[in-house]
């Protein structure tokens, strides 16, 4: 019984060293980004200020949802959801957006609140431990997820309406590192999708298909980062270069942008720029494969932040704090470890160890 209760006890030793471990390696990952913007800014006069606020709202955001998930771990996701909501209903024009990026651009930073929103509903219904509460709670997850239509945003409905199932799913999956894995491949591929159709690799017609559905507008912004790319294929053309004046196709505005943080990043700070927000976006599925929640309060996080991924991938909803903020608070809700779990595992401990010296 002795040794039961020491084994218990170095696990649990462990467990924590290894998440700090992780999250030290995390914050390491988002100060090379913010460290690389500033470098490739210098190299070509560019402007960092916009990868700077993202990394700033992003690691605040986790801060906040790390402490206040810690202290309420169902009430703190459910004020999140209701803001996300009572933002993207009331206030369209905190996500404005030129008439080119239809039928994603802007929109698709709608529909990023709106899954993040989803997300944040549906963790805090598998966070309480009271049944009926759980039920009462995937009443407003289903309401979001019905609201993009309300603000006009389609594919909100489809981004919330997939988190959710995503998150309905994931209570009866056993292992939450092949959910994890399924995730990360699901952002890969549609990463590595987009840059197919930039580079023009998909045969004719189903490339034909792609342009129609996305807008050949958004296609000629992406092959226009991928010429970007191939300048200084490293370290980019620097921070806020995409977009002036003779750097994008004739016939596009000079204000355009890629409408996509992976070919962003490529265009203005190269392939080094691309693989540290990979990273960021492997450690945040790896912290949550470490977290100590549930594994359905995990799983769901990590659906809505692929669903963010990929939306990044596709439009340009990464360029709103709004959006980033709101990324880092559901991560940090996800991998808080509640104090009421830390008093249990004390008091567990506590009673092994008296075991122990009887």
């Amino acid at each position: 019984m002795g040794s039961t209760g020491m084994t218990r006890a170095t696990e649990t030793d462990a467990e924590r060293a290894g998440r700090n471990v992780s999250d030290g390696a995390g914050m390491i990952l988002l100060g090379l980004c913010a460290l690389w913007a500033l470098i490739t800014a210098a190299m070509h006069d560019g402007r960092p200020e916009g990868v700077l606020l993202a990394v700033l709202a992003a690691a605040a955001g986790c801060a906040t949802g790390r402490v206040s998930g810690a202290l309420l771990p169902v009430a703190a996701p459910c004020a999140g959801a209701a803001t996300g909501l009572v933002l993207a209903v009331t206030t369209p024009a905190l996500l404005p957006g030129p008439p080119y990026a239809d039928p994603l651009g802007h929109t698709g930073a709608t529909a990023a609140v709106l899954a993040l929103a989803t997300g944040a509903a549906c963790c805090a219904a598998w966070a309480t431990p009271v049944p009926a509460l759980r039920s009462a709670l995937w009443l407003p997850a289903a309401l979001i997820a019905l609201s993009g239509a309300v603000v006009g945003s389609p594919v909100g409905c489809v981004a919330s309406g997939a988190v959710l199932l995503c998150s309905l799913a994931a209570g009866s999956m056993p292992h939450r590192g092949v959910g994890v894995a399924g995730l990360a491949l699901a952002a890969a591929g549609t990463a590595g999708g987009v840059w197919a159709v930039a580079a023009g690799a998909l045969p004719g017609p189903l490339a034909e298909a792609a342009t129609d559905r996305l807008g050949p507008y958004r296609v000629h912004l992406w092959q226009d980062a991928l010429g970007l790319a191939g300048r200084a294929p490293l370290a980019g053309v620097g921070p806020g270069h995409y977009g002036r004046p003779g750097t994008v196709a004739p016939g596009l505005p000079a204000e355009a942008g890629p409408h996509s943080a992976p070919l962003q990043l490529l265009a203005e700070q190269g392939l080094v720029g691309v693989l540290l927000l990979a990273g960021v976006f492997c450690w945040v599925l790896h912290a949550l494969w470490r977290a100590p929640r549930p594994t359905p309060v995990v799983l769901t996080a990590g659906a809505a932040l692929t669903v963010l991924a990929v939306l990044a991938s596709l439009g340009n909803a990464l360029s709103f704090t709004t959006v980033t903020a709101g990324a880092g608070l559901l991560a940090g809700w996800a991998t808080a470890r509640p104090w009421a779990d830390e008093e249990r595992t004390a008091r567990e401990e506590a009673v092994a160890g008296e075991r122990t010296r009887i």
